[in-house]
């Protein structure tokens, strides 16, 4: 096992880990938290959801916090002193929970959903990838993904790499001057894996926790696997960030389910990488 070094813990589901401000900040599904924390563990509780579950991270141009609320499948915005609102209604893309977003420099964020009730293990489904425009506008950025989940944007802003968590792989698509999506095409399959939360690097690699084992695994364009981390419980979600851009900081948990509110049984651990974090997230 690489080494990992335990970062946090008292975790029940983390989720949506980002690098911003000198912080890692992520989501908890079951404590309904948004929290960030400082390099030597100082933690601080950003958002209180109440019973909603938040997911996916990103920010606005204004420096406006947005959140993805799952069950309600809605994106929120939360203001530097506090006020949280609507900043978008995903009901009619998304076919069930919303999950990760990606948002991009000029504001547009794209947030998958798991098209289907996994935990009560109904029929797969595919789902849409939604599009939310800066302004709270929605549409359908891209049809029929196995899973849209973790994903991540070039440096250039000019490609969206989405990773499909029931298909396998890795899908990529050219970004318009509008934030409409086209040229889609297969940018690494992964078969045997369940990609989940992920980081690109300087090296136009991606890191991505495999939800089907616990591990953390680097694939190159093409679908060349460059690296496997054992991890010391089932990942769920990474991202590179610390002072270099070096740290991989890998969010783990016992388990995905509603089992896991209130066990605190998760962690945030680290493991130091050579290829810095590049583009978004």
């Amino acid at each position: 096992m690489s080494t990992f070094e335990k970062f946090l813990d008292g975790l029940d589901f983390g989720e949506g880990p980002r690098w911003h401000d000198g912080r890692l900040w992520y989501s908890d599904f079951f404590q309904h938290q948004v929290y960030a924390v400082s390099s030597n563990g100082e933690r601080e509780t950003i958002l209180d959801l109440g019973d909603e579950q938040p997911s996916g991270l990103g920010w606005l141009p204004d420096g406006s916090l947005l959140v993805v609320g799952m069950t309600r499948r809605q994106v929120l915005r939360a203001t530097a002193d506090g006020d949280l609102s609507i900043h978008a209604d995903l009901s009619g893309v998304a076919a069930w929970h919303c999950n990760d977003m990606v948002v991009d420099a000029r504001g547009n964020a794209y947030v998958g959903n798991f098209g289907f009730d996994l935990e009560n293990r109904a029929s797969p489904a595919s789902a849409d990838l939604a599009l939310v425009r800066a302004d709270g506008s929605v549409e359908v950025a891209a049809e029929g993904l196995g899973f849209p989940n973790g994903s991540v944007i070039t440096p250039d802003g000019s490609t969206l790499i989405v990773g499909e968590t029931m298909a396998q792989c890795y899908t990529a698509f050219t970004i318009g001057d509008d934030g409409s999506l086209s040229e889609r095409r297969t940018w690494a399959e992964v078969q045997g894996t369940a990609p989940d939360g992920c980081s690109l690097d300087d090296d136009g690699a991606i890191w991505f926790a495999n939800a089907a084992a616990p591990e953390v695994v680097r694939v190159a364009e093409g679908g060349e696997i460059l690296e496997r981390r054992a991890t010391p419980q089932s990942a769920f979600a990474c991202i590179l960030g610390g002072e270099d851009g070096r740290t991989l900081f890998v969010l783990t948990s016992p388990g995905f389910t509603a089992d896991s509110a209130g066990s605190a049984a998760g962690a945030i651990w680290t493991t130091r990488v050579d290829s810095p974090g590049a583009g978004l997230p």
